[in-house]
């Protein structure tokens, strides 16, 4: 919908599509936004509340736009099977896509998974709190990383290490768990309209959820993810913060960083690293410490990727060390081959 109407005026598309959207009056617009994703509807909702000054003839453009629009990708005549499969994967891409269809071949919509995004994080421990941890593992997996943090916030602390743990060991979502986690919802309330719910968990989903949290938090959580899988917190805490984040960092906290760093170490580190992350760790060098670090990366020669990894790992991890110190603040995150 936002970005389905034609662009040819200087407003943007979701300007456009709010646009649209007041054309149809109250209930028309209600039910469009129904089918929208929780994001798409605070983009346009916001774009609703602003749009000024529309002339007639940017009406009729938006709505002649929808309408060609309309007629250009029209489905009907078309296999639906074939069209739902294309349509589903233009839109969320190939993972998620083949996860809805599978909830789809089930005959299943998860509607109480979708309505939970729209909860207060009170409301929704209050509908979780008492479910075996996997249940309550797969919900979180599902919802956006800052909700799940304030979500966890307010479980005890003590299941806190146990459900990141199985987030992180979920190796996608099968059509059965699905199906039992649709049970479990519609047991607490009756579903509310809205599109598909598609989420999955593992490692990424788990540092994506550690990055919205403090960095205390965070220590304790991946304290106590390694104790029960050492392999596990490693892999966790590479993925929640890069070397290539480091470019986040205040000037003053770059500077600290680098007064902790031996000079060998991250000379290495910088063989892999894009030239904005170079100029920013230059720029909070001493002039001449800085001409001498570039002359030393044009003379070295390669280097194994294992090593320029090593590195970089030390590195984030004297990053990480210095925020849970409370030292420095870290902004929020992104074989034998030579470099």
């Amino acid at each position: 919908m936002v970005d389905a109407i034609g662009n040819d005026s200087s407003r943007s598309g979701v300007d456009r599509a709010a646009i649209f959207l007041l054309t149809l009056g109250e209930k028309e617009a209600a039910e469009v936004l129904r089918h929208m994703s929780a994001q798409d509807v605070q983009r346009v909702g916001a774009a609703m509340t602003q749009i000024a000054d529309v002339t007639r003839d940017e009406i009729n453009d938006v709505v002649g736009s929808f309408v060609v629009e309309a007629d250009r990708h029209t489905s009907l005549g078309a296999g639906t099977t074939d069209f739902v499969r294309k349509a589903l994967i233009n839109a969320l891409g190939e993972d998620q896509a083949s996860g809805v269809l599978d909830q789809i071949q089930l005959g299943r919509a998860s509607k109480g998974l979708e309505a939970l995004k729209w909860m207060e994080p009170r409301t929704v421990v209050d509908l979780i709190r008492n479910e075996h941890p996997q249940i309550i593992a797969l919900v979180l997996s599902y919802l956006e990383p800052e909700k799940t943090g304030k979500i966890l916030a307010l479980l005890p602390e003590s299941t806190h290490g146990d459900l990141m743990l199985r987030i992180a060991t979920l190796d996608g979502v099968q059509p059965a768990a699905l199906q039992e986690l649709h049970h479990v919802m519609e047991r607490q309330f009756q579903g509310s309209a809205g599109v598909q719910a598609a989420g999955s968990g593992g490692p990424k989903a788990v540092a994506e959820i550690l990055n919205s949290l403090g960095p205390k938090a965070q220590s304790q959580l991946i304290s106590q993810i390694s104790v029960a899988d050492e392999e596990m917190g490693t892999q966790i805490q590479d993925l929640m913060y890069t070397f290539d984040d480091l470019i986040g960092l205040e000037d003053r906290a770059m500077q600290e960083l680098l007064r902790q760093v031996p000079t060998d170490m991250l000379l290495i580190a910088l063989k892999a690293t894009d030239d904005a992350l170079k100029e920013k760790i230059f720029n909070n060098m001493s002039q001449r410490a800085a001409e001498t670090l570039r002359d030393d990366l044009e003379a070295r020669g390669p280097v194994r990727l294992a090593e320029v990894e090593a590195a970089q790992k030390e590195i984030t991890g004297t990053a990480r060390r210095l925020a849970e110190e409370g030292t420095i603040t870290l902004g929020p995150a992104a074989g034998d081959d030579y470099v």
